[in-house]
């Protein structure tokens, strides 16, 4: 699809490689299995240890909104290929920490081989192979940058995640 795109010399286009996307409106609902744990005042989430330490690019909503605003009014855009995703990419582990950062949850993220876990809780990805993307491009060529922090973003997502369950 990219190379279709590229290749039409008469019909500019422009190409965005977008990470996993949250927020509001997340009809996957990503946080909330995570959230929902925290919830119900478990004291520890446990997780295999290869997912953990999966690294995964994630951005949020209002922010692709924004990358996808800058590549359609600006000129320089025009042919170019641009990630765009937070510039720190957080394993699993790390994610859900922010998540019960954010909401207050002073449990912890155990891990533990997935040999000793069962079977459907092991992820079946292959996390071996991270999902990292440079947005450096974007960022340098077109001043893109995220409009709300991190923690800003994550307690905008738990409200939302919150008022609107699976």
């Amino acid at each position: 699809m990219e190379r279709a795109v590229m290749g039409q010399q008469s019909l500019p286009g422009t190409i965005l490689r977008l990470p996993m996307v949250y927020g509001p409106h997340d009809y996957q609902h990503r946080v909330y299995p995570y959230l929902q744990q925290m919830r119900d005042g478990r004291p520890f989430i446990l997780l295999d240890e290869g997912f953990a330490s999966w690294r995964w690019a994630r951005s949020y909503v209002e922010d692709i909104a924004h990358a996808i605003y800058l590549v359609a009014t600006d000129d320089r855009a025009k042919n170019q290929i641009y990630h765009v995703a937070k510039e720190q990419c957080l394993s699993m582990r790390e994610w859900i920490e922010r998540i019960g950062s954010v909401y207050g949850w002073d449990g912890k993220v155990m891990t533990a081989p997935s040999a000793e876990l069962p079977t459907e809780w092991v992820p079946q990805i292959e996390s071996k192979q991270h999902i990292q993307l440079d947005s450096a491009k974007i960022r340098r060529e077109l001043g893109y940058t995220e409009q709300a922090t991190a923690e800003e973003s994550m307690r905008r997502t738990i409200v939302w995640e919150l008022e609107h369950p699976p």
